[in-house]
């Protein structure tokens, strides 16, 4: 599957790193070309230095033949108008975003974007922790 990860910091390298090592062509977009140090010496995609809301750096690091999309930049606002672009204009048949706030994943949930909300998973998983503990 090709697969084109927008964000390279600590969540988006280590989604890069574990799809790549799982036999998945990856690219990597990043606007700042320091944040690639990030990805494992075993990295064996490519790397694209810009901003993943620019149709031009999307369609120069192969987006229109991607499998896949998954916005995973600090910025909710950032990562949806990444998302929808390719979704509804670049036409990629699986779009992910990564959306930090609750209130707005629901939103953007209703605007057919598929979103990770590692706030949400955080707080369930500590429910779970204490949910299990209280049981022993």
């Amino acid at each position: 599957m090709r697969v084109i990860v927008f964000g390279c910091g600590r969540f988006g390298a280590k989604v890069a790193e574990v799809l790549d090592r799982h036999g998945h062509s990856v690219t990597v977009i990043s606007s700042d070309p320091e944040a690639f140090g990030r990805l494992p010496p075993t990295f064996r995609g490519k790397v694209a230095v810009g901003k993943g809301i620019d149709v031009d750096v999307l369609r120069n690091s192969g987006v229109e033949g991607a499998d896949a999309f998954i916005a995973l930049s600090d910025g909710d606002n950032t990562n949806v108008v990444a998302s929808q672009i390719a979704k509804y204009i670049l036409h990629v048949p699986i779009v992910i975003s990564q959306i930090k706030d609750p209130i707005r994943e629901d939103t953007y949930q209703t605007l057919g974007i598929q979103t990770i909300c590692p706030t949400r998973l955080g707080a369930d998983r500590i429910r779970e922790v204490i949910a299990a503990d209280q049981k022993q």
